[in-house]
């Protein structure tokens, strides 16, 4: 089953809206892929989804961010982040998807974050956007 390491960035588009980020979601849902988070991760998913730009759509999920977040801490697997190089000079937060990646042994980063995708790949981690990811995971 894939290894895959979701981007702050993917999980929040999964949680709130439809498209590949949420197909991504569901297949953790439906086992068909693993997914691994660390704290760190974690806790910028919980910063992030407390901005106001995404108040409207949480509340279209009929749920509190707390509760949001829960199920998809569920859906993981908590690693403890490698130690890595700095290697994302011009965003140095993107480290720690990489960082966790690396600790997890996933097959895939998935991000929409340029600075990643523009790696491609990381110690043998294949990068790719949601969509790319979809079509690898259900091939």
């Amino acid at each position: 089953m894939p290894r895959l390491v979701l981007d702050t960035n993917v999980v929040a588009a999964g949680l709130l809206w439809p498209g590949a980020s949420a197909q991504l979601i569901k297949a953790a849902i439906e086992s068909r892929v693993t997914l691994a988070i660390s704290a760190t991760l974690f806790a910028e998913l919980t910063k992030i989804l407390q901005r106001a730009k995404f108040a409207t759509a949480i509340s279209k999920q009929g749920v509190s961010i707390e509760t949001l977040l829960d199920r998809y801490f569920t859906l993981c697997d908590l690693v403890v982040p490698a130690g890595i190089n700095p290697t994302v000079h011009a965003d140095p937060d993107d480290d720690h998807v990489l960082a966790c990646a690396l600790a997890a042994q996933a097959d895939l980063i998935v991000s929409g974050d340029r600075h990643l995708l523009n790696l491609a790949r990381f110690h043998g981690i294949t990068i790719v956007n949601p969509a790319t990811a979809i079509k690898i995971v259900s091939g």
